[in-house]
């Protein structure tokens, strides 16, 4: 073969790897979300609105995107027992958004998962103190020790 035409296929071959590499370094985040990197399976860094350069091949995103809006859950009416062993079924909506990404990505496994299960465990465990007729007046003192709560662990 001849050297120059050897010589173009190895520019040729070389340049589609650099800009190949290129294009792999890019990452442009969106307005109210945030990527978490990970260089060589070690968590790097968060990286917010704008666009960023990595590292190919040594970076990359752990998913997607996280959004940082508030967003809200709504899950399936809980069965719970009141104080005087009145049975009834609560619908429950829960409020909430990421404040750290990080966290997000490597404290739970499936966290919104997480957010429900916390949040049947407590209320079943604040009805569970009061009785029916408080359980009905005293919708502003459960949500208050609701938040209470969830802040504290989440």
């Amino acid at each position: 073969m001849d050297p120059i035409v050897t010589a173009i296929i190895v520019i040729v071959v070389l340049a589609a790897i650099g800009f190949f590499a290129l294009i792999k370094s890019i990452i442009i985040v969106q307005q109210s979300t945030a990527v978490v990197i990970e260089r060589l399976g070690k968590f790097h860094t968060i990286l917010d609105t704008g666009l960023h350069f990595i590292l190919p091949f040594f970076d990359r995103k752990v998913g997607g995107a996280i959004s940082l809006k508030e967003r809200v859950a709504d899950f399936m009416p809980q069965s719970v027992i009141t104080k005087d062993n009145v049975t009834m079924q609560i619908d429950t909506v829960v409020y909430f958004y990421v404040s750290d990404p990080k966290l997000f990505c490597y404290g739970v496994e499936r966290p919104v998962n997480a957010i429900e299960n916390l949040t049947a465990t407590t209320l079943r465990n604040l009805v569970g103190e009061l009785d029916l007729d408080s359980t009905l007046t005293s919708r502003d003192t459960v949500n208050t020790k609701m938040r209470a709560i969830l802040d504290e662990a989440t």
